[in-house]
């Protein structure tokens, strides 16, 4: 089903106020994988604000749906949305990767309520996402199980080992999607260790693909609506995205896989979102 203008006009700013999040929990830490973090929100965003099916005052109920953050250095987004959505207090964000803090650089299950797998060994957590699938189909449990990987981790021979088991079993219960913002902490994904053509690789292992523009809410909306009407395959949603989306000097530089903000950075940078996000919320709202 097709988003409702009050619902696009909602995930829009509920994005807009997480990328200033990061901007502020990135200050906060001393630094953090921003630019990682800002590719992946608009996603984040959709499922948590959308689609997940999960209680945040039963953090631990049998029946939720699974989110397994592969892509786990991107914390700082994931947090944020965490916090947003209800799980903690937005005042506790200020405490990420600070002593004590249970939010490090990478989410930790044991620590962080809300977060259903710890992760940021890159190319692991497909593989656990396909254990939770399977899981649920054995105990019956009608839930999902949504992955969401970085591309550069798409060079783990582990992540091709999960995905032949998600088509083997025809998980259609597990929704895959792949950040795929063409950059990773050394370079160009292409550079560093080419995974093109991804989309047919994917489809070789035995899944269908739908790629889409990881920034548009609406096309988002439809690749996460034909992943949960799949029958037969499992469904990859290739999210062509931005590496530092929404802050212009930030924007496809490899630099900013992980990076500082100072107070002049931080204003320079929540001026960028908020000139990025008039822009689409005219548009959304015409």
């Amino acid at each position: 089903m097709a988003l409702s203008k009050e619902e696009r006009q909602k995930l829009y700013a509920q994005a807009r106020q997480l990328r200033k999040d990061i901007v502020d929990v990135t200050s906060w830490a001393g630094g953090a994988h921003i630019g990682g973090g800002l590719s992946v929100v608009d996603i984040l965003t959709i499922l948590y604000f959308k689609y997940l099916n999960i209680d945040p005052t039963n953090p631990c109920w049998e029946d939720r749906d699974r989110l397994v953050l592969s892509k786990g250095h991107a914390a700082v987004a994931y947090v944020p949305v965490l916090a947003r959505r209800g799980f903690f207090s937005i005042e506790e964000m200020k405490t990420f990767n600070k002593f004590k803090s249970p939010f490090g650089m990478h989410p930790d299950s044991c620590k962080v309520t809300g977060c259903d797998a710890s992760t940021g060994s890159l190319g692991h957590g497909l593989s656990m996402a396909v254990g939770m699938a399977l899981g649920a189909r054995v105990l019956g449990k009608d839930l999902k199980v949504y992955c969401i990987l970085g591309d550069g981790e798409c060079n783990e021979g582990s992540v091709w080992e999960a995905l032949m088991a998600a088509a083997h079993y025809k998980l259609t219960n597990l929704v895959t999607i792949i950040d795929r913002n063409r950059l990773m902490i050394d370079g160009p994904t292409e550079t560093v260790m080419g995974v093109e053509p991804l989309a047919d690789k994917l489809k070789a292992f035995g899944m269908d693909v739908v790629p889409v523009n990881g920034h548009d809410m609406d096309a988002l909306s439809e690749g996460i609506e034909k992943a949960l009407g799949a029958k037969e395959k499992p469904i990859v949603i290739l999210a062509n995205t931005v590496k530092g989306k929404g802050i212009d000097f930030m924007e496809d530089q490899v630099p900013w896989h992980y990076g500082s903000v100072d107070a002049a950075l931080k204003e320079k940078a929540h001026a960028s979102i908020e000139k990025m996000y008039e822009a689409i919320l005219k548009g959304v709202m015409a």
